[in-house]
């Protein structure tokens, strides 16, 4: 036993807890824009995910005017009049006791909106059959389906040309 009263007790120092400290706040430091990445990448892959719903939707909607399976008229370009159709589901004039053909069961929403009044179908941008590819526009029907975000991804490619 010692006699001194000093003596070295059980323990941490303040020393190793200012160290230990600082070692973590580094290591939080160091993280946090790996963490703003990986959230960044998980919107652009939700955001991939959802125009290939959109997009499969809307051709699968196509092949059923071109098999007859949908009334369309003859002048019409054959694609969906709006985005809600593809939902709401459209009229099976093959099969009478199937009264619909259903396309989404519901609207995916543009991850990269961040504007949560929005219905889903007004996050998109949509391009007609009849618009250009390099200034798409609304018109009669959608043929494709874009962001509205002004952002980048971390590829460098832009939202709206994904």
């Amino acid at each position: 036993m010692s006699l001194c009263p000093w003596a070295r007790q059980p323990g941490f120092t303040l020393i190793e807890l200012v160290i230990t400290v600082a070692i973590v706040g580094v290591l939080a430091l160091l993280a946090t824009p790996l963490m703003e990445v990986t959230a960044q990448r998980q919107k652009e892959t939700e955001l991939r995910l959802a125009l290939r719903q959109i997009r499969t939707a809307i051709d699968a909607y196509h092949q059923a005017v071109k098999e007859t399976r949908i009334e369309s008229p003859a002048d019409a370009s054959g694609y969906p009049p709006d985005l809600e159709s593809l939902v709401a589901g459209v009229p099976d004039i093959t099969k009478p006791e199937r009264p619909k053909i259903y396309f989404l069961r519901r609207l995916p929403r543009d991850p990269m909106n961040p504007d949560a009044t929005l219905s889903a179908a007004e996050t998109w941008g949509t391009r007609s059959y009849a618009s250009p590819p390099d200034t798409p526009s609304a018109g009669e029907d959608v043929y494709d389906v874009y962001s509205l975000s002004d952002g980048v991804g971390l590829n460098g490619v832009p939202y709206r040309e994904l």
